[in-house]
């Protein structure tokens, strides 16, 4: 071992056989005298190299194999501690400081002797996240991104149809405030908060300070406060090569895809990788209780290798497909030149009053489902404990007088569909707001129900997101809930199937049908009522 100092850097060297990367611990200065800590890995000491960089809040030493992995490859791999987090000096304040602090370690990369110049961001996530906000303050030497499963809008991160992703943003928050010597929530202690406290008294009932969150659950409209982390305007207008890989379960899966979609009209490449994940199985073959196969599993870092060799070393010029999905039912995957993929098109399935779901059209205006809307007892998102995210076994739910499921007749063929689902559906509730949990499922012959998109809308959120206008008690109204994108071919014998409800707790917050907002924890039960006309639009893919 050499140890090395000097006023900006702290270097420990470690050498090895022949061949290995040479890790070193360097220390990078910010704008503000703020200093960052980073491990550094390079191939081979003396010449200069393509850069990836991955800057992350959860420890850069949890990263080395993979950073062992991209060095092998032929790239020096710089891993940073973000501002305020590990060892890197500062105060962290979530994704507050990114774009500047990812510029200004972009500059000092492209100033050092290992460095050729050209650089490269991976990472999913908030490491994801980080790639953006880099890339839109024009980072010098930024030649291409990887952002896997992450947001260009950090209010639609936490937020849907105007519901905040409550169990997800309290959880993460909570988990990245939490002081190291303070033990952790009991089993079930944080659902029990989140139905019982106001929004605004979270923080303390979890009992260490939480200093972001009340201000995530006090602004419910993308105002001013999410302005600075809406990135979405400033990503249309970049000129980078990016592959994105999401999978249909992960919570990012709408904003990932989306910007594949706004990027496309760059003169550079994009690259659409969709799969059977969740949040926590990206990569693997089992998301939930389904068993996709073993060519579900995805080798990321392979992913990300040929991406980097193709537009950072300019080595690879091997064609690749815009899109690669994964379609389950099937199992297999499928490329198309765009996402949805062009050989879709829109058929709309109509719910029925007898609780059958069908493409033939519903006449009048008659009443299909009445639904009991208790705050106290939501619909959970899933059974007992157990996956959130991820396919489970639903069918358990039908029988609850809060929830409405409209099932298809068997299936004689393959039904197969890719791309974004919506509902479109007709309803009324006698309370000033509710909410309209909806699931596409795909119904076993066994009877099991598992989820293949779902989506929620706030009833006061029903004209958009900037505004909330109260509900007229018993009118009907007319609204579109958006199930986010999807890919399944069901199987001859199964049944297609929605299910309505008024909540999805805890992965959504709970409507408490006052209109009250985040400082009130008084529920009131309501009525919530579906009638004719509602229906869902699947992407059905033409031909085989």
């Amino acid at each position: 071992m050499i140890w090395r100092r000097g006023p900006l850097w702290l270097v420990l060297l470690v050498t090895g056989v022949a061949g290995e990367p040479v890790k070193s611990t360097v220390t990078v200065p910010m704008r503000d005298g703020v200093k960052l800590r980073a491990d550094l890995y390079v191939p081979e000491p003396g010449r200069p190299w393509p850069v990836l960089l991955h800057r992350s809040p959860y420890d850069r030493k949890r990263a080395e194999a993979i950073a062992l992995r991209y060095a092998a490859a032929g790239y020096a791999v710089l891993v940073q501690d973000c501002r305020g987090r590990f060892e890197s000096e500062g105060a962290f304040h979530p994704y507050n400081n990114e774009g500047q602090d990812g510029y200004d370690t972009l500059d000092w990369i492209r100033k050092q002797p290992w460095s050729n110049g050209r650089v490269a961001m991976f990472g999913a996530s908030y490491t994801g996240a980080v790639q953006w906000q880099a890339a839109v303050e024009d980072a010098p030497g930024l030649v291409a991104l990887a952002p896997t499963a992450t947001w260009t809008s950090f209010y639609r991160n936490l937020y849907l149809g105007g519901v905040i992703r409550l169990d997800l943003i309290t959880g993460w928050t909570a988990g990245m405030a939490k002081p190291a010597t303070t033990p952790a929530l009991a089993p079930g202690a944080l659902a029990k908060i989140l139905l019982d406290k106001p929004a605004l008294e979270i923080d303390d009932a979890i009992g260490w300070p939480i200093p972001w969150l009340d201000g995530f659950l006090a602004h419910p409209h993308p105002d001013g406060f999410w302005r600075r982390l809406d990135l979405t305007g400033a990503v249309e207008k970049l000129n980078l090569p990016a592959q994105h890989i999401v999978g249909y379960y992960d919570f990012f899966s709408r904003e990932s895809s989306r910007a594949f979609q706004r990027l496309r009209h760059t003169k550079r490449s994009q690259q659409l990788i969709l799969g059977p994940w969740d949040h926590g199985s990206i990569s693997r073959q089992q998301t939930g209780d389904l068993d996709f196969g073993p060519s579900a599993a995805l080798d990321v870092p392979a992913e990300n290798i040929q991406w980097f060799d193709r537009f950072v070393k300019q080595t690879n010029s091997a064609a690749f497909e815009p899109v690669r999905y994964f379609s389950m039912g099937e199992n297999r995957w499928r490329t198309a030149q765009s996402w949805p993929p062009g050989d879709t098109r829109a058929r709309h399935f109509y719910l029925h009053p007898n609780g059958a779901l069908s493409t033939a059209p519903v006449t009048g205006t008659n009443q299909l489902a009445s639904l009991r809307a208790d705050p106290a007892n939501p619909v959970p998102a899933a059974a007992g404990q157990r996956p959130l995210w991820g396919p489970t076994d639903l069918s358990a739910f039908f029988a609850r007088p809060d929830v409405a499921a409209f099932r298809g007749e068997p299936l004689n063929a393959p039904l197969r569909i890719a791309g974004e689902v919506t509902a479109e559906l007709s309803v009324s509730t006698d309370a000033p707001d509710g909410d309209w949990a909806v699931r596409l499922l795909d119904v076993h012959p066994d009877g099991a129900a598992y989820p293949v998109a779902s989506g929620i809308l706030r009833m006061s959120f029903r004209d958009g997101e900037s505004k909330a206008v109260p509900a007229e008690a018993g009118k009907t109204y007319k609204v579109r809930v958006d199930l986010g994108p999807t890919a399944i071919a069901f199987q001859p014998g199964h049944r297609v199937a929605v299910m309505i409800a008024p909540s999805m707790f805890p992965l959504y917050a709970v409507n408490r049908n006052t209109s009250k907002g985040a400082e009130s924890a008084v529920n009131r039960i309501a009525v919530q009522r579906v009638f004719a006309g509602s229906r869902v639009a699947l992407p059905v893919v033409e031909g085989k």
